[in-house]
């Protein structure tokens, strides 16, 4: 008997134990709406718009140090309410394309998640399935983003949580991405910025930093050795380039294939390794923090870069010591 009862309370206190779970489960769930409902409705910018500070000279070829940076970012970019990497946002991500989650609250609207990072077909392909666009209004979507100036096949998709309506068409999503691009980006990017580095330019360079950086920090490091690079005509050999290629391939089934030696050889404008200069359009969207750090990057004498097993950084002015710290860490290089 007492055996039984011990069974019984045990019992009871699991459900209880998972009901207060469920319950904090489904407050976190509608919480998670509720925030990004009410960053949706904010304003993206102020009356006055900071232009993005520039610390490279692409005419005498020179990165300079520039304290205005870290300010600007500080100020204008890591305390975004748009910053991809808050809770809401993660939880968005899991369960955006869930129409159970999307219908919490409010049946009506729906969220649409566009992540740094990706290129526009993926973008098309999740957007399109939360709000159940057919493949015509997903190549309509693309069309009207790309089709507006600057002309870039990528780049413009502008990440971000969106807010919408069960029923949003191709254009009133275009018009929501494109107006936060307009926000964020042109807005800030003035004659003067334009002077030093071109706008296509800036967002190449930022979408090869959302592949193959981590943080800001990172990015600006990446960028200060593709900077080196490009003032010496010097080849990229960036990977994210060559999954870029293998993924605009139909027969290819991921976005963004795990690179093969076998890729270097790929005829593509967009190989780095085996074209000089910048890929000629961008490979991904990027943020304003990718392309503050484009226009931004470290004075540093590497030309060569990798990023370890648990994305730790190693930069090198040589070959031979580039080739030396890959042994070290994974055991081989060449």
């Amino acid at each position: 008997m007492f055996r039984l009862r011990t069974i019984i309370l045990f019992t009871k206190l699991l459900l209880l134990v998972l009901l207060i779970a469920a319950t904090a489960g489904i407050v976190l769930l509608l919480e998670s709406k509720e925030v990004i409902y009410t960053y949706s409705l904010e304003p993206s910018t102020t009356s006055t718009v900071e232009p993005f500070p520039v610390s490279v000279n692409t005419v005498t070829q020179e990165i300079l140090d520039n304290p205005a940076v870290e300010t600007f970012y500080m100020d204008t970019l890591a305390q975004s309410n748009r910053s991809q990497d808050r809770w809401w946002n993660q939880v968005a991500a899991v369960f955006s394309s869930q129409t159970w989650w999307q219908n919490l609250a409010s049946p009506v609207s729906r969220i649409v998640v566009v992540w740094p990072g990706q290129r526009k077909e993926e973008v098309a392909n999740e957007v399109g399935d939360i709000l159940r666009w057919n493949s015509s209004q997903r190549d309509e979507f693309q069309e009207l983003i790309t089709s507006e100036a600057p002309a870039l096949e990528e780049g413009k998709f502008f990440p971000g949580q969106y807010v919408t309506h069960r029923y949003a068409t191709p254009a009133d999503v275009a018009e929501l991405l494109l107006s936060e691009f307009d926000a964020q980006i042109q807005d800030r990017y003035t004659e003067d910025v334009s002077r030093h580095v071109q706008l296509e330019d800036a967002l190449i360079i930022a979408s090869l930093l959302e592949r193959e950086a981590s943080d800001f920090t990172n990015m600006r490091e990446v960028s200060g050795v593709i900077w080196n690079r490009l003032f010496i005509d010097m080849p990229l050999q960036l990977d994210a380039t060559l999954q870029y290629v293998r993924g605009s391939d139909p027969a290819e089934p991921k976005w963004w294939p795990a690179v093969r030696p076998q890729d270097k050889f790929l005829d593509s404008p967009y190989n780095t390794y085996a074209e000089t200069g910048l890929p000629p359009q961008p490979i991904a969207n990027p943020t304003p923090e990718a392309v503050l750090a484009a226009l931004n990057p470290v004075n540093t004498d590497c030309y060569y870069y990798f990023h370890g097993p648990d994305r730790q950084y190693y930069c090198s002015v040589t070959y031979e010591e580039h080739v030396e710290k890959l042994r070290a860490v994974y055991g081989q290089g060449r």
